[in-house]
């Protein structure tokens, strides 16, 4: 028997979010509605993400998802000593304290829209996303923690309001990472709203299946470390690369703690 399920937590959800008040709950959408507050949440990738790692491995216990995006950030903006990367390590901690014995699995990443913006940001885009990854790790004391991002997509129509012209200089970054245990799905070829920006409903489900294939295939099984996942067109060439680069995913600034929860 495992340790018992964590107080106030549903007898039934086999997913569940970590909500602001750093309580669990039955995951739905929108999973950010209380932490990114600003915005208009919708449906992201991270429930389609949950429910298809529970499809793929009919061994998986209860799946905890802990919230923690928030759109429109730069990767400076999360920094060690900021207040976004503080609350992402503060609500990581709870997971684990709330979690009546879960352990952190892994982090999905997608973000880097408002990086396309300034030259310098795109430039330093690269260093900035491996120093946060290699001090997240630090700070939850998970070297080997596995990370899975999303790549950017990169448009060939004209660029939307809001999305500057250095796509394909940070797509170019989030393919190079050289951090062992990162994989990187490739976002190329999914369908946008109307606005050239947003992942369609159908486009961020579709998402969150690749990034659970990325996970099963990476973690649950041996990892192969050279892999992409890509939903590329037919005419474009899937990124390759060198050392344990692979995969991951969200709109501006998501942040998904994906965990295992042991239950009685």
């Amino acid at each position: 028997m495992g340790p018992p399920r964590p107080a106030g937590v549903p007898t039934q959800p086999s997913v569940l979010r970590l909500s602001s008040r750093l309580t669990w709950e039955e995951a739905r959408d929108p999973l950010h509605a209380d932490i990114d507050v600003n915005k208009t949440c919708g449906v992201g990738p991270g429930l389609p993400f949950a429910n298809a790692v529970r499809a793929l491995d009919s061994t998986m216990g209860v799946v905890g998802l802990v919230p923690c995006a928030v759109g429109g950030t730069t990767i400076a903006e999360w920094a060690r000593g900021g207040k976004l990367y503080d609350q992402m390590v503060r609500r990581a901690g709870a997971a684990v304290r709330e979690g009546g014995g879960g352990v952190v699995r892994a982090v999905l990443w997608y973000q880097g829209e408002s990086d396309t913006v300034s030259q310098a940001d795109a430039e330093s885009y690269r260093g900035n996303l491996e120093t946060l990854f290699s001090d997240f790790r630090d700070d939850l004391n998970s070297p080997a923690l596995p990370i899975i991002q999303a790549c950017l997509i990169a448009f060939h129509v004209a660029i939307a309001s809001g999305m500057g012209p250095l796509v394909g200089t940070v797509r170019e970054a989030q393919m190079e990472v050289r951090v062992p245990m990162v994989w990187t799905v490739d976002a190329m070829g999914l369908h946008l709203e109307a606005d050239g920006l947003h992942l369609t409903t159908d486009a961020q489900v579709q998402l969150g299946k690749m990034l659970a294939q990325a996970f099963v295939k990476t973690t649950l099984q041996s990892p192969s470390p050279v892999v992409r996942y890509s939903n590329a067109a037919p005419n474009h060439k899937p990124f390759y690369g060198g050392g344990w680069v692979f995969g991951h995913l969200l709109l501006s600034a998501f942040v998904g703690i994906w965990r295992q929860m042991s239950v009685s």
